[in-house]
């Protein structure tokens, strides 16, 4: 089994699906894990933010784009 899907916590996810959402157990395993994430408010990551421009203007910042396109200049 792979490591993440054994570090999944099955039981929680059961109990937020079948009866905090209240989904049929086969609504439930029908749903792609973004589906449910979104459906259970997580959409994002459970807290992660969106780039912002202050966000991808400090990354050009350190990362800045080469003329050519090639960083090996």
């Amino acid at each position: 089994m792979a490591r993440s899907a054994a570090m999944l916590d099955w039981p929680a996810m059961l109990r937020a699906g079948l009866q905090g959402l209240r989904l049929r157990p086969d609504e439930f395993w029908a749903l792609t894990p973004a589906e449910f994430l979104v459906m259970l408010g997580l959409e994002n990551g459970g807290g992660a933010q969106a780039l912002t421009r202050a966000g991808l203007e400090e990354l050009a910042g350190r990362y800045p784009d080469t003329p050519n396109g090639d960083e090996r200049t």
